[in-house]
């Protein structure tokens, strides 16, 4: 009898290239990962992670209480409470004026992330290739090559990190199967344009490529409207839109997340969807449904709420002596360490909780190897933190400018 358990050499390959294994077989930790740890030991203030410090409405957490209580802690049905997807659909009418029917175009998941794997896993075959913008949502590059698909990028360019029109179409052929977007942006904080996202939709058709629209922060704008991809003409039948509770309602914790597709998409996505979690968070279906018929004011207030926290963190940063770059969305801003004389932004942030008590993370993290150089001395912050703990590493940062 074997003394350990050994796994096959293709499962191995595809870990490593997924990035899940590291050379020598170990799990691979992320930067996230040891950023907190080192948050944690230190005591310094965790900017780096984005999870909220605060809960959310007490509507929605009332609502999840009374559903413990009343008995709605067993499976929910496989693609999620009624009472959820009829919210969802009319929320999309309600914010965008979609036309979505609530028992065969929505799929409720644990979290974004898992309608992101479901979607690639069901979508994505062999040689497939999957056109993202970099930086990229760490998960994207793991999901795709878990697929075996071709993770191609297109670079976003500062200041406002956007990408170059001509480099996107020259990114997305015959061989796409996937455009992914995430937008508004994790983790430079951009919002694309209208222009960008025609453009996409008509390469979306040019080369008969589906759109995957990643929009858990599309609430979370400043001064900048969201545009849903599937808002737009020619798209609605070939997107699918993702998005979640857990960054509109400070519920991160829940992983109640959806998507909206086409009934043919739905069913596809759910053939794998149904091998993952199965099911999840049934008492915390029924109380997002009620998050998202809050009224407008709530929707608005968030937004304005963080914008002020933008700010503040933003001002910080530039005291310290970092370059700072204009958030529109999400509750991330970038910051370039390149002003203070760091060049690698990995550095910094591992020598920032005992130089300012802070932690943030490196944007070269969001990066294939081969590009991160491009990004080396950006750090992303998150602000979705209390007033006064974001004060205080704001006055903490300052030492760095002294």
């Amino acid at each position: 009898m074997k003394d350990r358990m050994t796994i096959s050499g293709s499962w191995q390959r595809t870990a490593r290239g997924a990035g899940l294994l590291a050379p020598d077989g170990r799990i691979a930790s992320t930067i996230f990962a040891e950023m907190s740890a080192l948050a944690q030991s230190t005591g310094a203030i965790n900017l780096g992670q984005g999870f909220p410090d605060e809960d959310g409405p007490a509507e929605v957490l009332d609502a999840a209480r009374r559903a413990i209580a009343d008995g709605v802690n067993q499976y929910p049905p496989g693609l999620g409470m009624p009472v959820l997807r009829t919210a969802i659909a009319a929320h999309q009418r309600r914010f965008y004026g979609l036309a979505v029917d609530a028992d065969r175009e929505v799929l409720v998941t644990a979290g974004a992330t898992e309608a992101l794997a479901a979607t690639i896993l069901a979508l994505v075959d062999d040689g497939d290739e999957v056109v993202t913008l970099e930086p990229f949502y760490d998960a994207y590059g793991g999901l795709i090559s878990l697929a075996r698909g071709i993770h191609k990028t297109v670079p976003l360019h500062r200041p406002d990190f956007q990408p170059d029109l001509d480099e996107l179409r020259a990114a997305v052929t015959d061989r796409t199967k996937l455009i992914l977007i995430n937008n508004p942006h994790n983790p430079t904080g951009s919002v694309l344009p209208r222009e960008t996202l025609e453009l996409i939709v008509e390469l979306a058709h040019e080369h008969d490529a589906i759109i995957v629209t990643d929009e858990v922060y599309e609430h979370l704008t400043f001064d900048t409207p969201h545009i849903p991809v599937a808002t737009l003409p020619g798209a609605r039948e070939r997107t699918v839109t993702i998005s979640s509770a857990g960054k509109t309602f400070s519920t991160t914790g829940w992983k109640i997340g959806w998507l909206v597709s086409t009934p043919e998409l739905v069913t596809a996505i759910l053939a794998v969807k149904q091998f993952l979690t199965f099911v999840n968070g049934a008492p915390f279906q029924p109380a997002v449904a009620v998050g998202l018929a809050l009224p407008d004011s709530f929707f608005t207030g968030i937004a304005d709420t963080l914008r002020a926290k933008r700010d503040l963190l933003s001002q910080g940063l530039a005291k310290a002596g970092f370059d700072v770059s204009p958030s529109r969305g999400t509750y991330f801003v970038v910051a370039d360490a390149a002003p203070l004389g760091y060049a690698d932004a990995s550095t910094l942030c591992r020598e920032l909780p005992s130089l300012a008590g802070v932690v943030g993370v490196p944007i070269s993290a969001f990066c294939h190897e081969e590009h991160a150089h491009e990004y080396a001395s950006l750090v992303r912050f998150a602000f979705c933190k209390k007033v006064d703990v974001l004060e205080r590493a704001a006055a903490q940062l300052a030492r760095l400018g002294r």
